[in-house]
Formats: C-alpha cells, sequence, structure tokens
C-alpha cells in the first residue's frame, strides 16, 4: 500500500488502546476521589443516591477498561513481519471497496490520499474477510467485494 506500512498501522491502533486505557484509568482515579471526598450531608437520600450513581460508573469504567486490556493482549498477538496468502490477525487486505487492517477496532487511519480502516477479526466484514484469499469475493450489505491484495 503506497506510503502506509504494517508498522504504521500497528503503531496507530497500538496508541488508540494506549490513550484509551490512560484515559479510563484517569477517570477511575477522578470517581474514587469524588467517593472518597464525598462527606454524609443533611440530605442523605440525594448523597447515597450520587454515591450510587458514582459506584455504577465506576462499574462501566471497570468493564471498558477490561475490553481496552483485551485489545491489548489482540494486538501483542499480531505479527507484523508474516505476509499470507490467507487474511487473518496483521493482515492488511485492499479491497475493491476499501482497504483493512485486521488487528482492532480502531477507526480509520489516513495518509495522504490513503486511508484504511482499522478493524477486529470481530466484526461483521472482518468475520467475512477473515480465511479469505486474493481474487475472493464476499458480500457485505448486499455489495459484492472483491480481495485483491493481501499484505
Amino acid at each position: 500500500m503506497p506510503g502506509i506500512s504494517k508498522k504504521d498501522l500497528f503503531e496507530f491502533c497500538e496508541t488508540f488502546v494506549t490513550d484509551r486505557i490512560a484515559r479510563i484509568r484517569k477517570n477511575m482515579v477522578d470517581i474514587q476521589e469524588a467517593l472518597t471526598s464525598e462527606t454524609k450531608s443533611s440530605a442523605g437520600d440525594k448523597h447515597e443516591t450520587g454515591r450510587a450513581m458514582l459506584q455504577l460508573e465506576r462499574e462501566k469504567l471497570g468493564n471498558q477498561l477490561a475490553q481496552a486490556e483485551e485489545m491489548k493482549q489482540v494486538l501483542a498477538r499480531v505479527r507484523l513481519q508474516e505476509n499470507t496468502e490467507i487474511i487473518g490477525l496483521g493482515s492488511c487486505t485492499i479491497t475493491s471497496k476499501g482497504n483493512y487492517f485486521l488487528a482492532i477496532s480502531a477507526g480509520v487511519f489516513t495518509n495522504k490520499d490513503v486511508s484504511v480502516f482499522c478493524i477486529s477479526v470481530g466484526t461483521p466484514i472482518g468475520k467475512l474477510l477473515l480465511g479469505k484469499s486474493i481474487g475472493e469475493v464476499i458480500i457485505f450489505n448486499g455489495e459484492k467485494i472483491e480481495i485483491l491484495k493481501i499484505e
């Protein structure tokens, strides 16, 4: 792919996960500080509701952190040196409808004129691409998509 290497795509995904983990941890610290600094007020029910909301938010952040850590583990299994004829984890795939890097769902990497969707193998299109080879056609949202190149 002109101007974009698998290493660039991997680093984009790595930065995405690292930033996400840092943001979640910061929010968890902020919530913990709010929980410990909140003192019992005369409006007892209001106080308890506020604490319960903070607890729920902390629980939600814990789940998000677990998902982000899982993404980090998936990235650790990506082998950049391997070029295969069959699409798998770490494959950069050029199709008739777009370019895909199968690793984690991290959004679109853009460099000059080329855009690559960084997707998980668990996404609908990721599942369709997995195990395919050059020349094969998949049907996604009613459209035929031909696999042109695998890096």
